[in-house]
């Protein structure tokens, strides 16, 4: 094989990802703007401009021991990326990569197929297999600075006459369209590992502000009853979209029997993120939306250290999904992915209404003691809905059976998602059927709320993790309720006015308040005004 320089092998790999990386990005680009007329010349020169940019990144990064490690790196990765991208439409952010990473093998291994195999073979391994047999002709040092000044400068210099040239219609490209970039191949997703590590990585030991200090159990002296402690059961649904539960007017019936409880259901309850990874650590955390990111999220306490500071809350996590994504790091957690815990297992997966198991012992030994258990469900995690229901709950047919989710119908793929909908009905069922014997000791509760949301095909789109800006309802309205156990609980709220209010606009946002407000937690970090259940109390 002939030898060629290191830049000559930089400029054939970059129209190399321009031409065979880039589908989503350049099918987005033509949905924005049709080809005709100057249009297409603006086509062209996207192209160009692409190849340029990729040239200027790694021929900054190029030398003699660099060059084809990060060739052959960038090759691999962007071949997965562009299998994400073109099958599911998704972009490969910060929070994405977070999520990715937090992913355990199980849930990875519900995201492989053929189509996975034959995009990294085609786009992975054949073309890193050429640039690792490709022979590279270095000259002098000195020749290879000007060489590569030489190249960073025509790169350079083309790029800003293109933007100049079309100066116009890339101010509206990168104003107006700002999410057309999260699609390039593969500088989008090189420049959020850069984000992410910003955002992840702290120059020392995370050092864990304390929150809540003060808190303690508000007793009520002039309670003509004894008090009773409280026993109440969070949920934490799973991609649960708000539009799917027949409770919020779904036409299929997906909650058959939620519906015959006296529930109490947030029809307009938003997420805090797309991810759980985002998600998950935001709605217990102090802050809101606007306010969280992830570096504070995991350098301050949340709402479970709270109540455990008041020293009379005693908390279990228990998670059928990843983990807790940080949440649960100071109190018991117990992981029911596994049948060494969970005694709810079949040959695809262990079952949520696995964690209510064993849960009789736990309140057993804290009898006399206020108890929150939070259950971390499984619930609609995809693409794979097929496997996260028993057979017996294939109530909608017909199904899709694959995790390549484009090559169903979006009648099988809603279908597939549903039945694991109905099927966390019957959790949640389960759940306040678990709870019902103990209203009579405790002050009994459940609430749910599901992480966020998913796209089930709506405009190409499938799964969620969009940025947040730019992701579509369904990925960010969720499913959420409350029931309450008859009982002392049940008196102390005024039931007729929460109804009158239930379908206001709330968030994730209302969980940290909600939760103190529900234990009756004195704080100063309690903010009365984002209890969801404040108005309906009938003593403040």
């Amino acid at each position: 094989m002939k030898k060629i320089s290191q830049y000559t092998l930089i400029i054939t790999i970059a129209i190399f990802f321009t031409l065979f990386y880039n589908f989503s990005f350049f099918t987005n680009v033509i949905n924005t703007y049709p080809l005709e007329g100057l249009t297409i010349v603006h086509f062209l020169s996207v192209g160009v401009l692409l190849i340029s940019l990729v040239v200027f990144l790694f021929t900054l990064f190029s030398s003699k021991y660099t060059t084809k490690p990060l060739l052959i790196i960038a090759l691999v990765v962007s071949s997965f990326t562009a299998y994400f991208m073109d099958t599911f439409h998704v972009v490969i952010d910060d929070s994405m990569i977070r999520n990715s990473l937090q992913t355990d093998i199980n849930e990875s291994a519900d995201l492989f197929s053929l189509k996975l195999v034959f995009y990294v073979f085609l786009l992975g391994i054949l073309p890193s297999y050429f640039v690792y047999k490709t022979q590279i002709k270095y000259k002098s040092f000195k020749q290879e600075i000007f060489a590569k000044l030489k190249v960073i400068s025509l790169s350079l210099a083309l790029i800003l006459i293109i933007l100049f040239s079309f100066s116009k219609f890339y101010t509206s490209f990168l104003r107006e369209h700002k999410p057309l970039r999260y699609h390039v191949n593969p500088i989008y997703w090189i420049y959020s590992i850069g984000n992410y590590i910003n955002k992840s990585v702290n120059s020392g030991p995370i050092v864990v502000k304390e929150i809540g200090l003060d808190a303690k159990i508000k007793k009520d002296e002039h309670h003509d009853k004894v008090d009773k402690t409280e026993l109440i059961i969070m949920v934490v649904g799973e991609a649960a979209r708000a539009n799917r539960f027949s409770l919020n007017g779904y036409e299929k019936e997906t909650n058959p029997l939620l519906k015959k409880e006296e529930i109490y259901n947030f029809s307009n309850m938003y997420s805090c993120g797309t991810s759980t990874a985002e998600s998950v650590p935001c709605m217990f955390s102090i802050f809101d939306k606007a306010d969280y990111d992830y570096k504070k999220g995991i350098s301050t306490e949340n709402i479970v250290d709270v109540l455990k500071h008041t020293k009379d809350v005693n908390i279990l996590w228990r998670d059928n999904n990843s983990d807790s994504k940080g949440v649960a790091l100071r109190v018991d957690f117990e992981d029911y992915r596994t049948s060494k815990t969970n005694t709810k297992c079949d040959d695809v997966e262990c079952r949520d209404v696995g964690m209510l198991v064993g849960l009789d012992e736990y309140i057993k030994k804290h009898k006399g003691e206020d108890i929150l258990i939070v259950l971390h469900q499984m619930g609609n995690h995809g693409p794979a809905y097929y496997k996260r229901y028993p057979k017996e709950f294939e109530k909608f047919t017909p199904v899709c059976k694959t995790n390549q989710l484009e090559q169903c119908t979006q009648e099988e793929v809603s279908n597939a998602y549903d039945n694991a909908i109905l099927y966390t009905d019957y959790f949640l069922s389960e759940v306040i059927n678990f709870l019902k014997p103990y209203s009579k000791s405790y002050e009994t509760a459940m609430l749910y709320m599901s992480d966020h949301g998913e796209s089930l095909g709506e405009n190409g789109l499938y799964l969620h993790g969009l940025p947040y800006f730019m992701a579509p309802d369904e990925q960010k309205h969720i499913g959420s309720l409350i029931w309450f156990g008859d009982g002392d609980i049940k008196e102390d709220i005024d039931l007729q006015k929460l109804n009158t209010y239930k379908d206001k606009l709330f968030s994730q946002d209302n969980l940290f308040h909600t939760l103190l407000g529900l234990f009756e937690v004195e704080t100063d970090v309690y903010k009365k005004e984002m209890d969801i259940l404040y108005d309906a109390k009938k003593s403040h």
